[in-house]
This record gives structure tokens, C-alpha cells and sequence, in this order.
């Protein structure tokens, strides 16, 4: 069920909490709210954590009634935005960007009995979990398909804003693609926005003019990947298959498979054993998932990207072996060292080869 905070303001002006558009519900069905950076029809990152939402409605069945609000900006009015969720009577709330953090703190510390989880984030409560997903390492598998493709050399990234979640995936793109062809070179436009279908056009033309003939994108709609179907060039989808919109040049997507997680924590919600904790999954564990190849990736190019993502899953390989240099030729990891996690967590420089288009 969808719920916006002016239909959510004008119902508590006229009545009573329970008498709002949201259903009371039985004391034994709890109640959980989902905020979205963008609408539920993105067919990305937001179209992902919906498709999460529904699988734990279908796997809790009349345990549990979900609400959501959708087009939340990742500023101030978010903080309202979750504040109409708890009072609505969620007993978990979900909030699924970077951008929420600091708001997911500030309202769970006036909700102390109810839990919140927030998405890509690291500022925890004893009410407030945070997740995220190892989507470097479906770049990683990305930047070796591209790097063994790109007949330039020149590969293009769409991102949206300078944040660790979006810096990490442009570093394993690009030493992935530099595993394959050391020459290797991306071309980087942030737009400053996650979901602009407009701006996101624009920027791949950007890409294209600059000479790149593969890009890969960090932003929610298929927008970039309409354009490169136009040009006959390729590229990558955003957290779901995105091949319906351009079933030439997708050649494949990282998919957020999200459902096992929210139907973990909800059920730890209904039996009474929920703990706030930390937790960024990946290939292991089937949080991060790779689209179908096109016909269009050669089969020795599929054999490298499906090695990539074995040694994901077994422990043999990390894109984040050093040696690596950063942009200006420091070197910032020495040869055989492996970054921490907990650095890739808050990783802020681009590592060699990355060059700003924006």
C-alpha cells in the first residue's frame, strides 16, 4: 500500500490515527514501511526494493501489512516522511538510500520502540540496523566484460552523486576493465541525482562524444542504456534487468535481490529476536546477482565474467589486490594487500585511469 505524506497530514487533521487511509490492523500483525528514493516503476534500484517488499508480504502473508512511500528527496523532508511511518503504527521501517541516514537517526531516536534499518549506511542505534549489498563485486564483472569488448579502450560511467557506495563501483569497474587491458580508461559524469532520466540521457551522450563505446550506469532508470541501443554501442543495467529497453545493447545488469533480507528481518521482528547489526552481502550470498548475458558477449568473454564471479563466491578473488594507484599515480595499496572492507565501506578516491567528464 502507498502512502504520501500530504494524504497522511490531511487524514490526521480530520481524524484519529486508526480512522487514516492506512487500515487498523490485529494486535498480532505488524506493520512494516518502506521509503523510496524514487518511484516504484524506476525499473532499477527503487523497482528492486519493491520487488523485495513483495516478496516478504508473500512470504509472511497476514503476519505482516506493508506500507510505502515513494519519491522520498534525501533531504530534510525525508525526516518527515519517516516520522508519518512510525506514527502510522510501522513497527519496522525500511529506508532504502544513502541519503536517509542522518534523518533514520535523528527520527529513531524519537521512536525507541520501533526498529529501523537503513540501506547503504553506516550510522547504527540499538534501534537502527544498517545493509547494503557488495555491488562491487557485480562491477567487477561488468568492467571485465567491458574491458575485453571495448574496442576503444575508453569506457564510460554514469553515477549519480560522489558517495562510497558509487566511488567503489567506479574503482572495480575500472581495475576490472584494467585486469583485461591495462590502457584501459573511464570517463566519469556524476549528475547529482540517482533518478533523472533526462540528465541520465544527456550524460551518455556526454560519454559517447568523449569516446567511450561501453557504459556502464550507477543512476535507476534505463534512460542511458535507450540511447546506447540508438547508437548501436553497449552497456550495463542498474539494479534489475533492464534488456526489455534496449535488448541489444544491455549486456547484462547487476540485480539487487533484496527479498531474503527484508523477510529475515521482518520475521525477526514478529518472533521477538531483532538486533540492530551490520550486514553487506554479496554473490555468496545471493544478495548481488548477475542479469543474463546477450547474445551480443562473446563466449570466451562470458567464461572471464563467470570466473569473476566464482572466485567471488569461493574467496579467491578481490578486485581490491594491490598494487593500486590512485588518480594522481599514488600508490595506495601495495602489491598483495587486500583493502578491508570496512575501507571499502567509506572508500573516497578514484583509483588510476578514472578521468572526470563533468
Amino acid at each position: 500500500m502507498s502512502i504520501s505524506r500530504r494524504n497522511l497530514l490531511k487524514g490526521a487533521a480530520a481524524a484519529p490515527l486508526a480512522t487514516l487511509a492506512v487500515p487498523a490492523l490485529a494486535e498480532d500483525k505488524i506493520k512494516i514501511g518502506f521509503i523510496f528514493l524514487g518511484p516504484i516503476g524506476d525499473y532499477g534500484w527503487t523497482w528492486a526494493h519493491n520487488k523485495g517488499r513483495e516478496a516478504l508480504e508473500a512470504a509472511l502473508g497476514d503476519k505482516v501489512e506493508t506500507i510505502y512511500t515513494e519519491n522520498v528527496p534525501e533531504d530534510a523532508s525525508a525526516e518527515g516522511a519517516i516520522r508519518d511511518l512510525a506514527n502510522a503504527g510501522c513497527k519496522l521501517i525500511f529506508t532504502t538510500s544513502y541519503g536517509y541516514m542522518d534523518q533514520t537517526i535523528k527520527v529513531a531516536g524519537e521512536f525507541p520502540d520501533v526498529k529501523f534499518e537503513h540501506c547503504t549506511g553506516f550510522k547504527r542505534a540499538d534501534n537502527v540496523a544498517t545493509y547494503n549489498s557488495k555491488f562491487h563485486e557485480g562491477r567487477a564483472v561488468l568492467g571485465t566484460i567491458a574491458g575485453k569488448m571495448s574496442k576503444s579502450g575508453t569506457l564510460g560511467y554514469l553515477g549519480s552523486f560522489k558517495v562510497p557506495e558509487v566511488v567503489l563501483g567506479v574503482n572495480s569497474f575500472a581495475l576490472s576493465a584494467q585486469r583485461i587491458n591495462k590502457d584501459a580508461k573511464v570517463k566519469l559524469v556524476l549528475i547529482d541525482s540517482w533518478f533523472d532520466p533526462p540528465k541520465e540521457a544527456a550524460a551518455t551522450e556526454t560519454l559517447i562524444n568523449l569516446g567511450a563505446d561501453i557504459v556502464t550506469t550507477h543512476t535507476d532508470s534505463p534512460a542511458a542504456l535507450q540511447i546506447l541501443e540508438q547508437k548501436g554501442l553497449f552497456g550495463f543495467g542498474q539494479g534489475a534487468d533492464m534488456s526489455t529497453f534496449a535488448p541489444n545493447a544491455h549486456l547484462t545488469a547487476i540485480e539487487d535481490i533484496w527479498g531474503p533480507y527484508y523477510i529475515e528481518r521482518a520475521q525477526a521482528v514478529v518472533d521477538g529476536k531483532w538486533a540492530s547489526a551490520d550486514t553487506w552481502d554479496g554473490f555468496k550470498e545471493g544478495t548481488v546477482v548477475i542479469s543474463p548475458y546477450n547474445k551480443n558477449v562473446p563466449a570466451d568473454v562470458a567464461a572471464e565474467a563467470d570466473k569473476v564471479q566464482a572466485g567471488y563466491k569461493d574467496g579467491s578473488f578481490n578486485i581490491f589486490t594491490g598494487p593500486i594507484y590512485d588518480q594522481d599515480g599514488n600508490l595506495k595499496v601495495k602489491e598483495g594487500e587486500v583493502i578491508k572492507d570496512a575501507d571499502l565501506a567509506v572508500m573516497d578516491w578514484f583509483v588510476k585511469g578514472v578521468e572526470s567528464a563533468s
